[in-house]
C-alpha cells in the first residue's frame, strides 16, 4: 500500500538568501527551494501550517509530497528540513522532482507483528530489532506504507530476513550482496551478553578518548 500523498501549496521566492528567507517566516512561510528533474532551482515558500502537518504524518522525509502552484502540480521527495533548535520550528525545506515511475532511494520503516504469539517471546525470549528501517529502491509513485516483519512463528534463536519480508514488486533493497537480518528472537542470557558487550565496547572508547584528549 503506497503511502498517502502530503500536497503543498507553494508560492515562488522573488528574494532570495538569508534577508528572503528571514522575510517568509515573518509571513508564517517555510522557506525552501525546489531543485533536480533537469531543471534549474527555484526558492519556494510553503505554508507553516501544511509542513508542520506533514512532519506530524511521521514520514515526511520517505514518502512523496505534491506541490501545487497556480494550479500546475510537480510531485517531489522531500530532501531534508532544517528545524529551529529552540522552538522545534521548521526553518527551510529541500525538495527534489521525481517523476511517478523514477525509481528513488527511500527508507521504509519496518513494522512487527505477531509478537504476542511468538513461542520465542513467550518463553522469555528478547525481539532484537537490528533494522527499524529498510533502504528500498522504488519507483516515486508506489512508496510503500510500511514494511512488516511476522515473528509469530519464532523461537528463540530464529530470526526475520530480508528475504522473509513481502516487497512490492516494482521494489527491491539497495543492500543486494546479502539476505541480510531485520531481527532476532535472543534468549535472556544471549540479550544481557550483548548489552554488556556493547557497553565495555562504549568503556573501551570512552578510555581511548581520554587517553587521546590527554596527549
Amino acid at each position: 500500500m503506497s503511502k498517502s500523498n502530503i500536497s503543498f501549496n507553494v508560492e515562488l521566492r522573488e528574494r532570495t538568501g538569508t534577508g528572503g528567507s528571514r522575510a517568509a517566516r515573518r509571513e508564517g512561510l517555510v522557506p525552501g527551494v525546489l531543485y533536480g528533474g533537469g531543471e534549474d532551482p527555484v526558492a519556494i515558500s510553503l505554508k507553516r501550517n501544511e509542513v508542520l502537518k506533514a512532519i506530524e504524518t511521521g514520514h515526511f522525509l520517505s514518502s512523496t509530497a505534491t506541490l501545487v502552484h497556480k494550479g500546475e502540480k510537480q510531485l517531489v521527495i522531500p530532501q531534508a528540513i532544517q528545524m529551529h533548535p529552540v522552538s522545534d520550528q521548521p526553518m527551510h525545506v529541500d525538495l527534489f522532482r521525481v517523476s511517478r515511475d523514477q525509481k528513488i532511494k527511500v527508507e521504509v520503516q519496518v513494522h512487527f507483528v505477531g509478537e504476542e504469539v511468538s513461542p520465542g517471546l513467550k518463553k522469555g525470549g528478547t525481539l532484537n530489532v537490528v533494522r527499524h528501517t529498510v533502504e528500498l529502491l522504488v519507483p516515486a509513485g508506489n512508496i510503500p506504507e510500511s514494511l512488516e516483519a511476522d515473528v509469530s512463528a519464532l523461537e528463540i534463536g530464529d530470526n526475520v530476513k530480508i528475504s522473509d519480508i513481502n516487497l512490492p514488486g516494482d521494489a527491491e533493497p539497495t543492500i543486494t550482496d546479502r539476505d541480510f537480518t531485520i531481527a532476532t528472537i535472543a534468549g535472556r542470557t544471549a540479550a544481557a551478553a550483548t548489552t554488556d558487550e556493547e557497553g565495555d565496547e562504549a568503556d573501551g572508547e570512552a578510555a581511548e578518548a581520554s587517553e587521546e584528549s590527554e596527549d
